[in-house]
């Protein structure tokens, strides 16, 4: 049976504290994104913005990873490591950033457009961050994880978007990662039932063409197999008596 943490209202305050700056580090980041600045400078940006926020990575050293946040451009899913890498016109980053504000976890991920863009870009980004407003919406108690899954997949499958399979959501706590995982696919109705004290984290990972990936040779970096363009959005979400609290609160960039 899965051990499914349930937080205390003294736990989900302080997870909602963790939310809420792991968010304002990914919106400092964000804004940072222009033509002509490298990956490495979007991570001094992120932790820039940890410093004055008085919190730190929760990715630097998870499993050897070696910078404060994961840049991911283009054709790279998750996971990019910041480095000499620049920016340029027509490019898509993704940037995930997670945090630890007293003892507890905050993680969430948005991609961003630098220029124009294309229709197929547009569609890419606009449906990724649908799918992701589509979970959330399917949060409350006693609903199951199935329903979130569900609620993304069609997405997906109405815009002609690819599911990643291999890389899932999941709950967040004192850990970065924690029980139940949330996949960005199958059935509604299955899963674990959604209780009020869950904080999980919401990710879909769309691909503009096939599903397939492969990881580079640093070990980390996560790649379209077909080299096209994947897009990456993430939310900390509560479930509530209620129904549910976005933890990690923006804005919606492509709504």
């Amino acid at each position: 049976m899965l051990r499914i943490p349930l937080k205390t209202p003294a736990e989900l305050e302080k997870t909602r504290m963790a939310g809420h700056l792991a968010a304002a580090v990914l919106q400092d980041v964000a804004a940072a994104v222009k033509p002509g600045i490298t990956t490495l400078d979007l991570d001094n940006v992120a932790l820039a913005s940890m410093e004055r926020l008085n919190v730190r990575s929760a990715f630097l050293g998870y499993m050897g990873y070696p910078a404060q946040c994961c840049i991911s451009v283009n054709e790279e899913i998750i996971h990019g490591i910041p480095g000499e890498r620049v920016i340029g016109d027509g490019d898509i980053v993704s940037i995930d950033v997670g945090v630890w504000y007293d003892g507890f976890a905050g993680d969430n991920a948005l991609t961003v457009k630098v220029g124009e863009g294309t229709p197929d870009i547009d569609r890419l980004l606009s449906q990724t961050e649908a799918a992701l407003l589509a979970g959330v919406a399917a949060c409350r108690p006693g609903a199951r994880v199935g329903d979130i899954s569900r609620a993304v997949e069609l997405v997906a499958i109405k815009s002609g978007l690819a599911v990643v399979r291999e890389f899932v959501g999941h709950g967040v706590g004192r850990s970065l990662h924690e029980e139940p995982q949330i996949p960005n696919f199958g059935p509604a109705g299955r899963g674990p039932v959604l209780k009020p004290g869950m904080v999980i984290c919401i990710e879909p990972m769309f691909n503009l063409g096939v599903r397939s990936i492969k990881t580079l040779a640093d070990g980390w970096t996560i790649v379209t197999r077909d080299g096209k363009p994947s897009a990456h959005f993430e939310h900390m979400v509560a479930i509530t008596e209620q129904g549910h609290e976005v933890l990690s609160p923006r804005q919606a960039l492509y709504q």
